[in-house]
């Protein structure tokens, strides 16, 4: 619970990820399961700019009205890559309270930020901004969602007073991202934690290997893989909400019935071994062998070690979906388009990293595979023209935003 004293649901409400027609958000069909889901108790709606090519925003302003927006709290995130001064702040803050047709933001977040991201958007006046705009009442809370490592993840953190941040968690991300040891620095400075990618985008249900699949099945208490995952994250007290983009009603009713017997601290010894389990597995499928134990870093070239093999070692289990995954995340977060460059190719080759890897991992040799998957003439050629035409895209983006708050 946020020190704010708001009784949020532990399940939340994904809208990014919305039942589309023809291309874009099919209204009839989102607006009843959004209703659905609330009218059964979940009250988090996580929404952002930039979810359903910018018009989840939109759509949720039309689908809270006649006193839905009353039953919930909206979070939403500003796209701190298309800010360029403390001016624009204040431009995307208002254009998103009149799209959810609002008067204030329940949970005001920096959307996805980075170590480079935060030094940036700090430079030009986010703590000033966010002070001024929860004095105000445009914004009732103040958070950041994350992408980066953990000691970044730290220095945010220490950096304002912030009431939340969102992470990405799940069994196989123990020691990625934030990881465990950032959800527990969080929630010991009274900072509400939200977790997003609790079944990694999908993957931890889709196209699971068989011999995962059979340890999940040789368990005496029998739950699909979702069941399994939720109740995971929710097993650890300092989890405030869990965020699921569904998208059909049976997901909104499985997962309220996951949440509804998930407790902190319910799994019993045997349950987390069956969990152990999958996870040892997984590792044993994975190309690199790295545990993200991180005594490789830091990296004198820049290069996020542990950040590049797990991309590139979900891309090698998850196949199809996961391959496009990892290709886009390595791309905004590895390859400087949304702040520091710590791509597989900044390696010098220096042989540092190898003298303290626990795995013996020939690291310079796997960064070299690395780049050869991800960093090709064509994502190369994409993040310059992302660079690029940032700013045209900026104008764009802020353009189209204005007239959809004007209709």
């Amino acid at each position: 619970m946020p020190e704010s004293g708001d009784e949020l649901s532990i399940l939340g409400f994904g809208a990014m990820r919305l039942p589309e027609k023809d291309g874009v958000i099919d209204n009839v069909k989102a607006t009843a399961l959004l209703h659905h889901a609330i009218d059964n108790g979940i009250n988090y709606i996580d929404t952002s700019w930039t979810y359903h090519k910018e018009q989840s925003e939109t759509f949720l302003g039309d689908a809270l009205t006649n006193g839905y927006r009353e039953k919930v709290k909206i979070a939403t995130k500003m796209p701190h890559w298309l800010v360029r001064n403390r001016q624009d702040m204040d431009r995307f803050l208002e254009i998103q309270l009149k799209k959810l047709r609002t008067d204030h933001i329940d949970y005001y977040l920096i959307h996805a930020l980075t170590e480079g991201g935060w030094e940036k958007i700090k430079d030009i006046g986010v703590r000033e901004f966010l002070d001024t705009a929860k004095k105000d009442g445009r914004i009732r809370n103040t958070g950041f969602s994350f992408h980066d490592n953990t000691e970044v993840f730290k220095e945010i953190i220490d950096s304002y007073d912030w009431d939340i941040c969102q992470i990405q968690y799940n069994f196989l991300d123990e020691s990625s991202q934030a990881g465990t040891e950032g959800l527990k620095y969080a929630a010991e400075k009274g900072i509400a934690v939200i977790v997003m990618e609790p079944l990694r985008g999908g993957n931890l249900v889709r196209n699971i290997p068989p011999e995962v699949s059979e340890i999940w099945n040789e368990s005496d208490i029998k739950r699909t893989p979702a069941e399994w995952g939720f109740r995971w994250v929710w097993n650890h007290p300092e989890v405030t909400v869990v965020l699921s983009g569904m998208n059909e009603i049976s997901q909104v009713d499985e997962n309220i019935q996951t949440a509804s017997e998930a407790y902190p601290n319910s799994l019993t010894e045997k349950e987390l071994d069956t969990v152990q389990r999958a996870v040892e597995k997984y590792r044993k499928l994975m190309t690199i062998p790295c545990t993200g134990c991180r005594y490789c870093m830091p990296c004198p070239a820049g290069v996020d070690i542990p950040g590049c093999f797990e991309l590139y070692n979900s891309m090698e289990i998850f196949k199809n979906r996961g391959e496009y995954d990892s290709q886009y995340m390595y791309l905004i977060h590895h390859m400087g388009v949304l702040g520091n460059k710590t791509s597989a190719s900044l390696c010098m080759n220096c042989g540092r990293c190898k003298e303290h890897c626990p795995q013996h991992i020939d690291i310079p040799t796997r960064m070299e595979e690395v780049e050869a998957q991800f960093e090709r003439p064509m994502a190369k050629f994409k993040v310059t023209i992302m660079k690029l035409f940032m700013p045209f895209f900026r104008n764009i983006s802020l353009l189209k935003n204005r007239q959809k708050s004007r209709n």
